[in-house]
């Protein structure tokens, strides 16, 4: 399995950043990276929210690995904020 190189929450921001702000994601911006890397910061508590609804996964989820495991990742997601 590939681990990333990047925080978690960093991850999540820059793609709400993109989301908001790329036309190839419904944005205006032809060329959006720019701007993403200077706003993404703004979308950190979106994405630590994200994560805290992820604590506990859905059925589907525990089922297919260990709900405790899966848990301990997302707390320490949020713990290196």
């Amino acid at each position: 399995m590939d681990v990333s190189k990047g925080a978690v929450v960093e991850r999540i921001a820059r793609v709400l950043a993109g989301q908001r702000q790329s036309l190839n994601a419904g944005g205006d911006q032809v060329s959006a990276g720019e701007l993403i890397d200077a706003t993404w910061p703004d979308h950190r508590a979106d994405a630590l929210a994200v994560l805290r609804t992820l604590r506990e996964p859905d059925a589907a989820m525990a089922r297919a690995g260990d709900p405790r495991v899966w848990e301990a990742m997302i707390l320490a997601a949020l713990d290196e904020r």
